[in-house]
């Protein structure tokens, strides 16, 4: 009898790690393309390649950003590979409903890569060069329209820790202006450590 409780057990066992390992291996299914963008990041007149994949199983519909550089050989190497930069579609802080927000935009300009996105009405532009296979947060720029003749932007520049505020309405000159020094930073954020909030802070 003893021996029998124990190999009731000992299935139990197996049966809750075969779960668990059906749920890991489901896990992070990123096979919805939302976008890719080919152009040169790494300056050597070959195509690089950005992938915008989301997972459609999840629930939540996180998505994941991998970044591919082309190398000697011709061939595309994954350098960076993401599911923090981009909320999910339906977020725990929207208690599983609709974020309202489109999954951001990818290109690639003269060598850098731009990311486009428009939060609660809020449109920001994120700038990130490459360094050493690493992609580092250089500059923000922000534009928030008011509804009618109005907009306020922002731009940031993390190089030179500056960050300038202004309105500007239909005609050519900036009002209100405002700058601050930010505090100086040894490292810039690399893209694979920022989150959605991380930069929706700045």
């Amino acid at each position: 009898m003893k021996k029998l409780s124990q190999y009731i057990v000992l299935l139990l066992l197996l049966a809750n790690a075969n779960v668990f390992a059906q749920k890991t291996v489901n896990k992070g299914n990123y096979t919805y393309q939302v976008q890719k963008e080919v152009g040169d990041l790494n300056n050597d007149k070959q195509n690089d390649k950005v992938m915008v994949e989301m997972d459609i199983e999840d629930e939540t519909q996180p998505s994941r950003v991998q970044i591919f550089l082309s190398q000697p050989n011709k061939k595309l190497q994954m350098v960076v590979s993401s599911t923090k930069i981009i909320e999910e579609q339906y977020p725990s802080r929207k208690n599983g409903k609709y974020s309202g927000n489109n999954v951001p935009d990818f290109f690639i300009e003269n060598g850098k890569l731009i990311m486009l996105t428009d939060i609660d009405n809020r449109k920001s532009s994120y700038e990130f060069r490459l360094n050493k296979n690493n992609f580092e947060l250089v500059k923000i720029s922000r534009v928030l329209w008011d509804g009618k003749a109005t907009t306020f932007q922002t731009e940031i520049d993390l190089i030179k820790g500056t960050k300038t505020q202004y309105d500007l309405d239909f005609g050519p000159s900036k009002k209100n202006i405002k700058n601050t020094k930010l505090k100086p930073i040894k490292t810039l954020p690399k893209i694979q450590d920022l989150s959605f909030s991380d930069l929706e802070e700045y």
